[in-house]
């Protein structure tokens, strides 16, 4: 499928840290500075939106580190998923599709009278210009969309793939943003642009950058009558969750995305505040699990895997990392409620929440690993020693590695925690230069499992360890059983048979464990009610709310309205 920068938790969330004080100042500082006179009041109808690290201009919709409103504000897809909730896709820049019979073609109808915010119409050119873009840029496409675009009137494209490709559809029309083939033919590297001065049909444009802040207005030509109706939007720096529940508490932001403990005291403290909570992501630990293609250590022996999986309190777990709001995960890595129609067996659709030590024994006894004379096991002379990464300053995800530190050694697993800067995370996960990290699952091109197992256990997506697995399959995870029903999923819109090849997926990663669930994370995201309304609601989820959601930004932005 495409690549979606959105699939990875780069800034997922803020949370708690130490030493922020100084953090803190320089944001209210610049929040206090901003009041006055851009961020406004509700007569200048504008917000202030907390944004993870803006030090680099990036508007490029291709980049997987470009700023925070790039895909959904200012670029637009062809239509939106929402996933907090099982839903039918909505049109943005098309208007309706169709497949073939053979499932070879799509054809996409184009909404009309839609304009780049610099004037010039939008056609279906500008589609298929997209799409042969990415067809013919291997740095834009790791998993090898093997289609090509065509044009045949100004409000319709029609792609062409080299086989039954049913299931490239959400990955199609709702996670490749398109961008104006009068703009990008003429760049000459549409990976390395930062592109500077966006041309979007978004409902925003920008206006002003600095290291410090960016400023978006409303674009004038949006082609939603009406919308937006806020006049601009001011993205701030916020780095850690001390940070964001200070402004929040303050009145200096008014849309936040951060893990807060003790969130329902702070909401109280401070006026006209309220948030939403929409756990949709699994947490779980990666694992490098497959010596053949260079993984070492033990978690490359399942048995090692399966013990971890059962010696978890996750009951624990959720308390002191989870902040009493993380839900309970399914071992499917499916979500459950909302994925139930897609879960096989009834009694693997929640994770065991207190441990099972005696399992757990077992499997690490039958599997050759003895207890030493230290509590560890060993095993041909090597220890069950283990490291797993986290980000410096995830809170939550370093606590649940202290608590599984203790948790494991009752097994006789050593487990050594490391906290590392996000690239340095992202740079080893990717790569293979790990043994364990803490990471989150869930968010693929629609709420089709298939999205999910795709690319997190397709052999095509993943590649030998000290080479990029950029595609999704970063446990190295390879099955040809859980290929072949993949490629059976990929084939048929008949439910019933997908779900089929889903039930032979789920039973071998059960057993496998590439990816050891924990829990359903919290996604905590925090409003100020003072300047706009309409914010989503816990009995109005019209979007998945995170601040850092790519397109669903873009729906919060155009819907919300000055507060009267």
């Amino acid at each position: 499928m495409l690549r979606n920068p959105t699939n990875r938790t780069r800034g997922r969330r803020l949370v708690s840290a130490a030493a922020v004080a100084t953090a803190t100042a320089v944001l209210l500082a610049a929040c206090n500075g901003a009041a006055t006179g851009n961020q406004g009041t509700t007569k200048d109808a504008s917000i202030t939106v907390a944004a993870g690290d803006i030090t680099t201009e990036n508007f490029n919709p291709f980049s997987s580190t470009a700023l925070q409103p790039t895909l959904g504000v200012i670029y637009e897809p062809l239509y939106w998923y929402n996933f907090a909730k099982q839903s039918e896709p909505t049109p943005v820049l098309a208007s309706s599709f169709s497949w073939n019979a053979a499932g070879t073609e799509l054809t996409i109808k184009t909404r009309h009278d839609v304009k780049w915010n610099d004037g010039q119409p939008f056609t279906a050119k500008d589609v298929a210009f997209t799409f042969n873009l990415v067809a013919k840029t291997t740095a834009l496409n790791p998993s090898g969309l093997a289609a090509t675009a065509k044009a045949t009137s100004d409000d319709t494209a029609v792609l062409t793939f080299k086989s039954k490709s049913l299931m490239q559809e959400p990955a199609v029309l709702a996670n490749q943003a398109i961008v104006p083939e009068h703009i990008w033919k003429d760049i000459k590297d549409p990976t390395t642009n930062l592109n500077k001065d966006p041309v979007g049909t978004g409902p925003f444009k920008v206006k002003s950058y600095t290291p410090q802040s960016f400023v978006l207005t409303k674009n004038d030509q949006y082609w939603e009558a009406g919308k937006p109706t806020i006049k601009e939007v001011r993205y701030l720096p916020v780095t850690s969750a001390d940070a964001a529940s200070a402004a929040l508490v303050a009145g200096k932001v008014d849309w936040a995305s951060a893990y807060l403990p003790g969130i329902d005291n702070i909401m109280k403290s401070g006026k006209n505040l309220t948030y939403v909570n929409t756990p949709v992501m699994t947490t779980v630990i990666v694992t490098c699990s497959n010596s053949a293609l260079g993984c070492t250590g033990p978690q490359t022996d399942p048995a090692v895997r399966k013990a971890i999986y059962l010696a978890m309190n996750r009951e624990q777990l959720a308390k002191l990392a989870g902040g009493g709001v993380a839900g309970v995960g399914s071992p499917t890595m499916l979500l459950p409620g909302r994925d139930d129609q897609w879960i096989a067996e009834a009694g693997t659709a929640k994770l065991p929440q207190s441990a099972d030590t005696d399992a757990a024994n077992k499997a690490l006894d039958a599997a050759g690993w003895t207890k030493g004379g230290d509590g560890v096991r060993t095993k041909d002379g090597k220890r069950l020693s283990l490291t797993v990464q986290t980000v410096t300053g995830w809170s939550d995800y370093i606590l649940i590695n202290d608590t599984l530190k203790q948790q494991l050694a009752a097994v006789g697993i050593e487990l050594k925690p490391s906290q590392v800067s996000w690239n340095e995370w992202n740079a080893a996960q990717t790569n293979g230069k790990f043994q364990l990290s803490l990471d989150s699952v869930g968010l693929g091109a629609s709420t089709n499992p298939y999205f999910t197992y795709d690319s997190k256990l397709a052999t095509t997506n993943t590649a030998p360890v000290g080479k990029s697995a950029s595609a999704g399959n970063q446990s190295r995870f390879s099955n040809p059983a859980v290929d072949a029903a993949l490629t059976a999923a990929a084939g048929t819109t008949d439910q019933a048979a997908q779900k089929a090849a889903y039930a032979k997926i789920q039973g071998i990663v059960a057993e496998q464990l590439p990816y050891i669930p924990v829990y359903v994370n919290s996604m905590l995201t925090e409003f100020n009610t003072s300047r706009a309304t309409g914010w989503p609601t816990k009995d109005n989820l019209y979007v998945l709310p995170a601040a850092w959601k790519a397109w669903d930004a873009g729906i919060v932005l155009k819907t919300i309205k000055p507060a009267s």
